[in-house]
């Protein structure tokens, strides 16, 4: 019996069952093969192949200019790695907004090119007529309220969403409304901790947070956030687990005394 065939896949129906019991959720992000085979071996149970590729991965200021192709590319990568874990994969920005029909066939690109196992979409009500429609193509949605990054431009700022009583009773309603359509479970980024808690009270479906507290279903973190290898970034949400920003620098200048000083290869590494 090969090892593969010991391992069960985790599913949309796995985290339900797991909100169902309250056991925890992990969800990390990954762009490429090497860093997805790790996180998967791990024992994370989600993979989101994230627009923020857009920012870690090819440097851009904000998530908008990603590609669907290259989002296609990086979650193929990602998918060719993944023997347990549940991959999600954003639709990026222009690929499903105001056009339902486009934001199928922007869904099924994903699917049938990558490999992935679901997708997942940014905003409430005025999204919902393309959710629909995805998901009378059999694709699973995840969806993503609070802070969306793919609306920077209208919010003008990276803050904290939904602290006043309005945008809060609205987050309340599109969570509904994504929970009606059919979402199979919703990420929730940067609200007020008490906010996020009464949403995953009020809805069946699985709540993920990102800065959202612990009041929810699970978290999702971007990987290169909590290594550390993005130096600059430390929002208060974020807990570093490593600090591999330094470990590589000095290695890489190891490398390079080792190189200039004829060090390396020594007798043992030639041949």
């Amino acid at each position: 019996m090969s090892v593969h065939s010991e391992i069960k896949k985790v599913t949309t129906h796995t985290l339900q069952e797991m909100k169902n019991t309250g056991r925890k959720i992990t969800m990390l992000t990954g762009y490429d093969f090497s860093m997805a085979r790790i996180i998967d071996t791990a024992g994370i149970d989600v993979i989101l192949v994230g627009d923020s590729a857009s920012n870690v991965m090819a440097g851009h200021e904000t998530t908008l200019p990603i590609t669907l192709d290259q989002m296609i590319y990086h979650a193929s990568s990602v998918v060719r790695a993944v023997n347990r874990a549940l991959v999600v994969v954003d639709m990026p920005f222009g690929s499903y907004q105001g056009n339902s029909k486009e934001a199928l066939s922007s869904a099924i690109r994903i699917m049938k090119e990558s490999g992935g196992h679901s997708v997942k979409m940014e905003g409430g009500i005025e999204i919902i007529e393309s959710i629909k429609r995805i998901l009378t193509a059999g694709i699973p949605v995840m969806g993503h309220l609070g802070l969306t990054p793919q609306s920077i431009y209208k919010f003008g700022t990276y803050v904290v969403r939904a602290k006043e009583e309005e945008e809060a009773n609205r987050l309340i309603e599109d969570a509904k409304a994504l929970e009606a359509a059919g979402c199979f479970a919703i990420v929730l980024e940067k609200i007020p901790a008490h906010l996020a808690k009464l949403v995953a009270e009020t809805v069946q479906i699985p709540i993920i947070g990102i800065g959202a507290g612990n009041g929810v279903d699970g978290q999702v973190l971007v990987v290169h956030d909590m290594l550390g290898i993005n130096n600059e970034f430390s929002p208060r949400f974020l807990r570093k687990y490593n600090n591999l920003y330094e470990q590589m620098m000095k290695a890489f200048q190891e490398y390079i005394s080792d190189v200039q000083s004829g060090d390396f290869p020594n007798e043992k590494e030639q041949y």
